[in-house]
């Protein structure tokens, strides 16, 4: 079954409760907001309603506790700062940034967030900062990052313990060993960039595996923490790369699902061969983002962000 809602503008990320199955709780950051569902993203309601906001406030990143069924917290990247919800948007914080303000195009937490309070964020021109304590302060941690126009960001499922993140930028990719406080750039050559989305593996610490989409209308994968890459899908994948889900049991269950320009692609073998999914499904829009609740598998839902502000549930 489909269900369609017409927002408005392009619809930049989707973030959907860890208890989604329960809940039904998504969240879409659009140019013109946020907006939230509470029945599975069949229908949307404006999230800063108690802002009493005079003009639109747009909104590139947003980004749930790992315990929202718990503590409730929303984090949503908007320029200058963010915001924060510790009651699942009903009301909001104002975090400023540093002077200048920045754009936050991206938002990641750390899997260990209840405890150690970790998240970051990526800037359109100012690179990269942290919070540890939980959204409350924000410091710019650039060193080594030759690259400050940020596109997404990527953490370690381990980071506890390897400390690992991944920023794509305009020209290629960077990495960190120290949770931000010093980058590398990563052997990915900067013909194929911008690079528009990066994907972990779950077993990213034993295993070594990411992924990157690119403008170039390419996937790539590496095996041993981008050191080297390999190309996926070259018969197949002739669009921009705007997201990579993986099966929360990658790579013992090789799935990975793309969007490509206007439609979805999957791969039941870790990207050897590739299927369209949704067969017959029109989008009538390219696809920005996408979040799969409940796993990549044929009966769970999957949602998707279109350019023109719509959200589209599969």
């Amino acid at each position: 079954m489909t269900n369609e809602t017409q927002l408005q503008d392009i619809t930049y990320a989707l973030a959907a409760s860890p208890t989604f199955e329960q809940d039904g709780i998504c969240f879409a950051a659009r140019g013109s907001g946020l907006y939230h569902s509470t029945d599975g993203g069949q229908t949307w309601q404006p999230a800063y309603a108690t802002l009493d906001l005079e003009a639109p406030l747009p909104t590139m990143a947003v980004v749930l506790s790992p315990a929202f069924a718990a503590d409730r917290t929303v984090f949503a990247g908007v320029p200058g700062g963010i915001l924060r919800s510790f009651d699942g948007g009903e009301t909001w914080d104002v975090v400023e940034f540093p002077s200048p303000p920045p754009v936050v195009s991206a938002l990641v937490t750390s899997p260990n967030y209840v405890r150690d309070g970790i998240l970051l964020a990526g800037t359109v021109e100012d690179g990269v900062f942290s919070s540890s304590n939980r959204g409350g302060h924000w410091v710019a941690w650039n060193f080594g990052l030759l690259d400050l126009n940020t596109i997404c960001l990527a953490i370690s499922p381990d980071f506890a313990r390897d400390e690992t993140l991944f920023v794509g930028v305009d020209s290629g990719i960077f990495r960190s060993t120290n949770g931000g406080r010093a980058w590398r750039e990563v052997n990915f050559s900067p013909d194929l960039a911008p690079v528009l989305s990066l994907a972990l593996s779950p077993g990213y610490a034993e295993d070594g595996i990411l992924f990157a989409g690119t403008e170039s209308h390419s996937l790539y994968r590496s095996q041993d923490g981008g050191r080297s890459w390999v190309r996926l899908g070259e018969d197949g994948i002739r669009d921009v790369v705007n997201a990579i889900i993986l099966s929360p049991r990658f790579p013992e269950k090789a799935d990975i699902l793309v969007t490509v320009g206007e439609g979805l692609l999957l791969s039941r073998d870790g990207g050897q061969t590739w299927a369209e999914w949704g067969s017959g499904v029109e989008f009538g829009a390219g696809l920005t983002c996408a979040v799969a609740p409940q796993g990549v598998e044929p009966d769970a839902p999957l949602l998707v962000g279109l350019i023109d502000g719509g959200v589209l549930r599969l």
